[in-house]
């Protein structure tokens, strides 16, 4: 299994991309994990969702090249493309409190996930980048449009274009990131938590109602589609088949 999920004694539900080995790269058993995950956290009963990664090393990765690189034209990459962004527009549209917890590094289509929460808490030292540019596509999973929709534009543009790895310190001053924790992982969100969750659940739905009303009148999942359909086109680009070749052949060599 590529993931686990468990109720915590706080009542929230934390989900753990448990893929250390890939330094929690995105599968179609993790798309399947987080589905899940959103529909148990729709339960009365659950009164936020957590994401995190297993181990220190790194939070999320993005998608895993080792699997989808054999995607190769823009009608093979859309629907994987198009079900991420499915599941991080739910996650977005959740009516309970959303927290990824990145206990280490977020790269890519990590940044993405970790953006399509409500808050994003990190480890001090770790480091997190939008740099799907450097491998000569977009964000293709709704994130840099996510992204738009919580930072200002200029601090969206820069991260986005630059396509760097950015220390937390840096993403803490932009807005991406909302606290940095040196402490255990789970305390440190737990911590975070414990003010919100002890509001009546009515209340915070609610309040979460009114940044989802906002995006469902801005018409947010049409633009996001917009997003996963421009890079479906440039993913079948000889530039980015090239980027994959050189990681893949890296990845053997080592």
């Amino acid at each position: 299994m590529s993931y686990t999920i468990e109720k915590k004694e706080m009542g929230y539900l934390l989900f753990t991309m448990a893929r250390n080995e890939k330094r929690n790269a995105v599968n179609y058993d993790i798309m399947h994990g987080l589905t899940e995950a959103i529909s148990l956290a729709k339960d009365p009963a659950i009164k936020a969702l957590v994401i995190t990664g297993e181990g220190e090393q790194a939070f999320c990765s993005g998608g895993d090249l080792s699997v989808f690189h054999q995607l190769h034209t823009k009608e093979e990459a859309y629907p994987m493309l198009s079900k991420m962004s499915e599941i991080l527009y739910s996650l977005l549209t959740l009516t309970k409190p959303t927290i990824a917890l990145l206990n280490g590094t977020a790269i890519g289509g990590g940044c993405e996930l970790a953006a399509a929460c409500d808050f994003r808490l990190a480890r001090d030292g770790i480091k997190a980048g939008f740099v799907q540019g450097k491998q000569a596509i977009t964000t293709g999973w709704g994130g840099g449009t996510i992204l738009a929709e919580k930072l200002p534009a200029a601090g969206t543009m820069k991260l986005l274009m630059e396509a760097e790895i950015q220390p937390a310190e840096y993403l803490r001053e932009v807005g991406f990131i909302d606290k940095i924790y040196s402490s255990d992982p789970i305390s440190a969100c737990e911590d975070f938590l414990e003010k919100l969750l002890a509001v009546n659940f009515t209340v915070l739905e609610s309040y979460k109602m009114i940044w989802i009303r906002k995006w469902e009148e801005s018409r947010l999942r049409e633009r996001i589609e917009k997003e996963v359909s421009n890079c479906s086109v440039l993913w079948e680009s000889e530039s980015h088949h090239q980027y994959v070749n050189r990681f893949m052949n890296k990845k053997t060599q080592n």
